[in-house]
């Protein structure tokens, strides 16, 4: 989830509508400008018992990230309801490391050029990680789920928005809490060169969201059994709040632009007002009566821009807009998979030929079809079915072929020529042994782990 800054230059008041879709005709760039942005979060634990540790104990969440001044990252600070000033994240040459609700770790990737920079970027993060780990007896592991953890052996961050959150998921949905606590993913960030681009990078994302959720499922456990769901990660988020998730039909209606998301983001209910360092909270209260000074949270008081930005960070659709586009639908993984996501959309999304012909693979699916994917993929994953007579495993080794070619094409060689189809092995490898990860892990289960999660720890962690 995005970290908030405080920041000390003006940001415009808006004074109408038109304004708010100036963030997504800022993002459009050159394809030569076109950047990777990777984002993959991780459970942290203490080697000794498995225990997650909390923010402020010994050796905790706030102890790891202050260890990594040592790799010259700084740290931001908020502050607490209490006046309490704390470290939420690190920023440096690499992006910025933050804390999820629970403590999970997260990278949020600079804006690079190729796959090869993504994952030495990613390598010399979990390096620097498990360096301050080796030091601290931490261990970080890389799953959609913690295998084994409740909610209430988790502590909560202290991020003044996730205090607000909290408190609202439960009134909107059963699967909140799970969300927040217990969930790990990697995302990636794209661009597009203009509206149009947009729209169709946009409707191809959602469109093939279920199939990179199915190859990267990683999250068959719940509290130390199997719950049924190959990427119960990907469940957590239908019936987490269906205002603000979701696969958005609207999106593949004739037409789509900036316009209809902005209003779609306008029927997304609040979360927060953000107001000298402190999380003012909005939850449920609507954006266009922020619009005409009437939001009760601050009556009389018009948004900014930077208010703006603040909600459109605030839905969890399984792609979402901002000023570039978000991946949104993969468990947390290996190192290897970290840099298979990126690999696979900018494949997809990053050559016209591949996008032109993912498009034909998926633009005769109806909107039933592709929410049927939606809702029977965190089960079976890639045997959901598409229609009656194929399923995701059908047309699997199609799609990593067209995002191979694309791959191909953009023809972004490293120092020993390698161009960057090689990411892909692992998808490949996937497909051909029809086997996703998640499904794996269960064989180990229910064999060698004698109907244990514990070994988890030391078969998946970084």
């Amino acid at each position: 989830m995005s970290t908030r800054t405080p920041d000390t230059s003006a940001s415009p008041t808006i004074d109408n509508v038109a304004q708010l879709i100036q963030p997504m005709q800022s993002g459009e760039k050159p394809q030569a400008d076109w950047r990777i942005g990777t984002e993959h979060e991780k459970f942290v634990y203490c080697s000794a018992d498995h225990h997650a540790p909390s923010y402020d104990e010994e050796g905790g969440i706030r102890d790891l990230l202050m260890a990594l001044t040592e790799f010259g990252w700084e740290p931001v600070y908020e502050t607490g309801s209490d006046g309490t000033e704390n470290v939420i994240a690190m920023r440096g040459a690499d992006g910025t490391v933050s804390l999820e609700p629970a403590g999970q770790l997260e990278l949020s990737g600079a804006p690079l050029e190729n796959l090869h920079q993504t994952c030495a970027e990613t390598g010399r993060h979990l390096e620097q990680v498990k360096a301050i780990g080796e030091k601290t007896g931490k261990g970080f592991l890389g799953l959609g789920m913690w295998p084994d953890k409740r909610r209430d052996q988790l502590s909560v961050m202290p991020k003044g928005r996730y205090k607000i959150m909290m408190n609202h998921m439960p009134k909107v949905g059963n699967l909140g809490l799970d969300m927040m606590l217990r969930t790990c993913t990697i995302q990636v960030n794209l661009d597009y060169s203009s509206e149009a681009d947009m729209a169709k990078k946009f409707r191809v994302g959602l469109a093939l969201q279920p199939l990179a959720t199915a190859l990267f499922a990683n999250s068959p456990f719940t509290e130390g059994k199997p719950n049924g769901y190959l990427s119960y990660r990907s469940h957590i988020w239908s019936d987490t709040d269906p205002q603000r998730t979701g696969m958005l039909p609207f999106v593949f209606d004739d037409g789509f632009g900036y316009e209809r998301y902005v209003e779609y983001m306008l029927d997304v209910p609040m979360y927060f007002v953000y107001r000298n360092g402190q999380y003012i909270d909005a939850a449920g209260q609507s954006f266009r009566d922020f619009l005409d000074g009437k939001l009760p949270a601050l009556p009389g008081e018009k948004p900014s821009m930077d208010d703006w930005n603040d909600h459109l960070s605030t839905a969890f659709p399984e792609v979402r807009l901002k000023s570039f586009l978000e991946m949104r639908g993969a468990d947390g993984g290996p190192w290897n998979r970290i840099c298979a996501l990126p690999a696979f959309w900018v494949g997809l999304l990053y050559d016209q030929t591949a996008l032109d012909a993912a498009w034909d693979l998926v633009k005769d699916w109806s909107i039933e079809e592709r929410q049927v994917l939606r809702d029977t993929v965190p089960a079976k994953g890639l045997a959901a079915p598409i229609g009656n007579n194929h399923s995701l495993r059908d047309i699997a080794e199609d799609v990593l072929g067209i995002a191979s070619a694309g791959l191909t094409a953009r023809n972004r060689l490293n120092s020993s020529g390698d161009n960057e189809t090689g990411f892909l092995e692992p998808l490949y490898d996937m497909v051909r042994r029809g086997k996703t990860s998640a499904e794996e892990l269960l064989a180990l289960y229910e064999g060698e782990w004698g109907e244990n999660t514990a070994p988890v720890y030391d078969n998946f962690s970084f």
